[in-house]
């Protein structure tokens, strides 16, 4: 899903590509040489400075400025690349203001008028292309990697702002874990999720409070899920792993309906001293296919739903060494907010993935020791699942991807190559 644009040079090299529509250089080039012409201007600017001090806080210091400003006045004109420039370098109007205050330490007039020119220069391209500083920061988070990283995280952390104030909830984090075992009859899957919600606690009273699990087909029959001990699960205390989640343990409705169990805080408490910890298993035997049919070539998949504001997901997967055994898994990150949760295996689908750096780590073999700085006491939960569905903790291997403020309302699926059924 990552793509890389190579950024043109700000020096001499090939004749930049031109714009069809006006027959001159394309907007990126454009953006490009404004920034070099900025690195370079300002620098000469900043160099000029008399007896300059090292360092962001005594060119503060020296010139009379704030340190954040500094701070990225001077990795803006330290940058190799232009577009990394662009990308840090300070608005307008702080750079006017810096510009001003280091005129008065005695810096030649000419640097500073050409300085001033480029800012200009930046100034009415930003206001005549783009409209704004915003819309220029989304444009390079397309060509910058570094900028597209920070700018993702910039976005989803007010995104997560906004949705939690308007859902009325939000959690700290979310875990999804889920374990992948060859059923008894060789043909399919037994799958049992390990959920976790923590710190969860509305921001208004009465909001509801609700998450779900499911299945997107019905390929191996009907959907029976059942706590560790195998027990139905018909009310959400049977599924609560208590001493894991905060006392008193927190309430949960549960209502199941075709392929979907829906839970519902029943706590009514609101703000952050009503915050709960949340942490339920379902075991579902048989719940997919093992193998393809001969003609059938479906992806095998897992998937967390972000049905609550959080701060950050961790969505593990643990498959036992005979499922899916020579699969590395991809990572699709699904808008849910138009068709509603994805089937991977429906290519309509893919117009509604996510262009995000998102990426799945590996975590190695076996279940012992793996440790979580977001999910407490995380390893003795793995050992807990084994135990109790009486599984050989070292035939696993695992994989993580952990998503800062993940985007609310979408699917994150781990996508596997189903194998064909043996001979």
């Amino acid at each position: 899903m990552r793509q890389d644009h190579e950024i043109p040079p700000a020096g001499p090299g090939p004749t930049p590509p031109e714009d069809p529509q006006t027959q001159g250089p394309s907007l990126e080039v454009r953006i490009a040489r404004a920034g070099a012409d900025l690195r370079d201007t300002l620098g000469a600017v900043v160099e000029a400075v008399p007896n300059l001090p090292a360092g962001p806080q005594a060119l503060a210091r020296r010139v009379g400025i704030d340190k954040v400003l500094a701070s990225r006045l001077l990795k803006a004109v330290r940058s190799p690349d232009p577009m990394s420039t662009i990308h840090r370098i300070p608005g307008p109007e702080p750079l006017r203001r810096a510009l001003r205050a280091m005129s008065r330490q005695g810096v030649p007039p000419a640097l500073v008028h050409s300085a001033t020119a480029a800012v200009d220069r930046f100034d009415d391209l930003v206001r005549a292309e783009l409209g704004d500083r915003s819309s220029l920061d989304a444009l390079i988070s397309a060509w910058a990697p570094e900028a597209r990283r920070e700018f993702e995280l910039r976005r989803k952390q007010a995104a997560f702002r906004a949705m939690s104030q308007l859902r009325g909830v939000e959690a700290s984090t979310l875990m999804a874990t889920v374990f992948l075992h060859p059923s008894p009859d060789g043909e399919h899957v037994d799958i049992v999720w390990l959920n976790g919600l923590y710190a969860l606690h509305r921001i208004r009273p009465g909001v509801p409070v609700k998450f779900a699990t499911r299945r997107m087909s019905a390929e191996a029959g009907a959907r029976r899920p059942t706590t560790l001990d195998g027990q139905p699960v018909d009310d959400a205390g049977s599924a609560l792993l208590e001493s894991f989640c905060s006392s008193p343990a927190p309430t949960l409705r549960v209502q199941r309906i075709g392929e979907v169990v829906h839970y519902a805080l029943a706590d009514e408490g609101f703000g952050p001293r009503s915050a709960v910890d949340i942490v339920f298993t379902e075991v579902n035997r048989g719940e997919v296919r093992r193998f393809n049919p001969p003609g059938v070539h479906r992806k095998g998949y897992v998937f967390a739903e972000v049905s609550t504001p959080a701060k950050a997901l961790q969505f593990d997967a643990f498959l036992h060494e005979d499922v899916y055994p020579r699969s590395r898994p991809t990572l699709r990150l699904y808008d849910t907010s138009f068709e509603g949760v994805a089937d991977v295996n429906n290519e309509a689908r893919d117009a509604d993935l996510f262009d995000t750096l998102e990426t799945i780590e590996p975590l190695g073999a076996g279940l012992a020791s793996r440790r979580s700085a977001d999910a407490p006491r995380y390893d003795e939960l793995l050992a807990l699942v084994a135990e109790r569905m009486n599984w050989d903790p070292r035939a696993f291997r695992g994989q993580r991807c952990r998503i800062d403020y993940p985007i609310y309302g979408s699917q994150v699926a781990m996508v596997f190559d189903r194998p064909q059924r043996p001979a």
